[in-house]
């Protein structure tokens, strides 16, 4: 009697790594680290880094990525520049093995639908690697929202920081590809998926052929009402930061991506002090000695002290297992991409 093969549901994944450089270290580590999982290999075109970094884990170096399929996985991480990912990950669709494809899903509109379709065809799971859905803030904020109801904290303003000091990583493709597309992620799943109606940009390019600031501006027409979102990245700055402040109709969010905390002001939760304030006006009353951060009611969201690389890559492999769906999957993705290349675009038409 033949013994039935084991489903990737009740035996270990056999994992990998395209691409071991800044980001695909830390995924190898992650991945030979986690339980239920073996790091069969790693794969890099350097074979300096490749033997090193499969030496720390005890695994196998690979060449190309036709050795790793040669030698059976399941699942796998791509972390090699953006402008091979079509290239790096098509044999893996076309073998109908899982990725994990590090932000961005690709240079290009027209190759991120192309990963997609493939992707759909062999029914692999595609997963994108945009890791602040998995920022312990930005995941707090989308508890509240559910916690709320329907319609709560919709959005009719945003406006976001991105920048840092040149790091002279990611160089093949520009600010908006490397840094903005991170906001992109966080502003279109806010807006559920939905594209903006209007871009205008303006970017400038010093240090190469692509841009290296950008303040880019997108207005969303949505039955909750419009929403702008304000984004400005740069990699040319001379400190980090990485903030985002939210306006509602029912309340306002401030979320500190770096420091991994957020703040809400709920109009319930302060609407006796606005009565007031509101009544004193109206009587002409002089409020200029008041404080208004004494008004109002601030609640700290409630920030779960989580790792998020290993929480993307629990994702990841939850939907390896399951079969459901991942977090970011390759629509939300390719929409990114595409309102990307469109912010890229309308820059270059008002230079």
């Amino acid at each position: 009697m033949t013994t039935p093969t084991p489903s990737p549901s009740d035996r270990p994944l056999r994992c990998a790594v395209v691409g071991v450089g800044r980001m695909g270290q830390h995924h190898a580590r992650v991945y030979a680290s986690t339980p239920g999982v073996t790091l069969v290999g790693v794969v890099d075109a350097s074979e300096a880094r490749r033997n090193e970094i499969a030496a720390k884990h005890d695994t196998r170096a690979f060449a190309a990525v036709s050795d790793l399929l040669a030698a059976g996985v399941d699942a796998v991480t791509v972390a090699v520049p953006t402008v091979a990912h079509l290239e790096s990950t098509a044999p893996l669709l076309e073998a109908k093995i899982a990725c994990l494809i590090e932000k961005p899903l690709a240079a290009t509109a027209a190759q991120a639908e192309q990963m997609r379709e493939m992707a759909s065809r062999s029914g692999a799971v595609l997963q994108v690697g945009h890791i602040e859905r998995f920022n312990p803030a930005v995941m707090a904020l989308s508890r509240e929202r559910a916690r709320l109801g329907p319609g709560a904290l919709a959005p009719r303003f945003i406006e976001i920081h991105r920048v840092s000091p040149m790091s002279f990583r990611s160089t093949d493709v520009g600010v908006v590809l490397d840094m903005m597309i991170h906001d992109l992620d966080v502003v279109l799943m806010l807006m559920e998926g939905s594209e903006p109606t209007e871009i205008s940009a303006s970017a400038v390019a010093v240090i190469g052929e692509h841009e290296d600031v950008c303040n880019a501006r997108l207005v969303f027409d949505r039955p909750q009402g419009r929403c702008v979102a304000n984004i400005t990245a740069s990699r040319l700055a001379m400190k980090t930061e990485r903030k985002m402040r939210i306006v509602c109709e029912d309340g306002y969010v401030s979320i500190d991506y770096a420091q991994k905390n957020g703040m809400l002001i709920r109009k319930t939760a302060n609407e006796a002090q606005l009565a007031e304030v509101r009544r004193k006006i109206a009587e002409g009353a002089d409020l200029s000695s008041l404080n208004y951060s004494e008004l109002v009611e601030m609640e700290p969201l409630q920030v779960d002290d989580a790792d998020q690389l290993r929480m993307q890559i629990a994702d990841f492999l939850g939907a390896v297992r399951s079969g459901r769906p991942p977090s970011v999957d390759a629509r939300a993705g390719f929409v990114n991409v595409r309102t990307a290349n469109r912010i890229v675009e309308a820059a270059r038409a008002g230079s």
